[in-house]
């Protein structure tokens, strides 16, 4: 346990001092201060743009529409910085042959890929909630208090889907050396989870569900049931993803 604490420790000091910390606070502090500021400017910018002598109806934006920014933006462009800011959670430790250095001197592979995994969980959680916190602050500051339904639920839904990704970003990165192919591999999963959701039936236990019915919940349009067996799937998925990273790295030859 104390080898994995301090290794977790490592991994944030180190995503400080590359810059990775950084890169998704920043991102998710502008999409956070954007999300409400899009949502109250698009109706202007449509209508600068139409013809002088034709009239449209624009509704009047409202607070759901600022928090359907902040589920477009986390999930279109935020996972994907995530990904890529983490693609190289073990290729470059390899490369440099530091990890063995540490490994002979008796820290476990096990305490390895959970600390690397935590230490990405931390900093994808602090991005999420300072995300979220930032939209609610500037949505109540410039829209009326409109009802909302199912918000914390549908944020959660989106931090574990992310913490998914990592799961197998982190597998993959076990399973090949360099940066790509971990993308690689996490591209083929959610490739292949977005061909599954084809089959009907197949939806309602797909990871994708818990981003793609994200404003559906927070609309109330539907429930939370719905939504329960994709998330014990993906949470079980989760888990499993992570053990057999650990089972992986445990008998690879660095």
């Amino acid at each position: 346990m104390n080898h994995y604490i301090v290794f977790v420790k490592k991994e944030l000091l180190e995503y400080a001092r590359t810059y990775k910390l950084l890169v998704m606070t920043v991102v998710f502090v502008i999409f956070g201060i954007t999300n409400p500021l899009i949502a109250k400017l698009t109706p202007e910018l449509i209508s600068s743009f139409v013809p002088e002598g034709m009239t449209i109806t624009i509704p009047e934006p409202s607070a759901l529409d600022a928090w359907a920014q902040f589920f477009k933006n986390s999930q279109q462009v935020g996972l994907i910085v995530l990904v890529l800011v983490f693609s190289g959670v073990l290729s470059s430790e390899v490369a440099k042959g530091t990890l063995i250095n540490l490994l002979t001197k008796g820290l476990s592979r096990q305490a390895v890929i959970l600390a690397k995994y935590s230490a990405m969980a931390l900093v994808w959680s602090w991005s999420v909630v300072i995300s979220a916190l930032l939209t609610w602050v500037y949505t109540v500051y410039l829209f009326p208090v409109d009802p909302l339904s199912n918000l914390v639920f549908s944020i959660f839904c989106l931090w574990l889907f992310g913490g998914f990704l990592l799961a197998v970003l982190l597998l993959g990165a076990t399973l090949v050396r360099s940066n790509y192919g971990s993308l690689l591999v996490t591209g083929a999963g959610v490739l292949i989870l977005t061909v599954l959701n084809v089959i009907p039936q197949a939806g309602k236990y797909n990871p994708t569900a818990l981003v793609t019915k994200s404003m559906d919940l927070v609309a109330g349009t539907i429930g939370l049931p719905p939504l329960y067996a994709s998330l014990g799937i993906t949470a079980a998925a989760t888990l499993a993803l992570i053990g057999l990273a650990v089972l992986v790295f445990s008998k690879k030859q660095l």
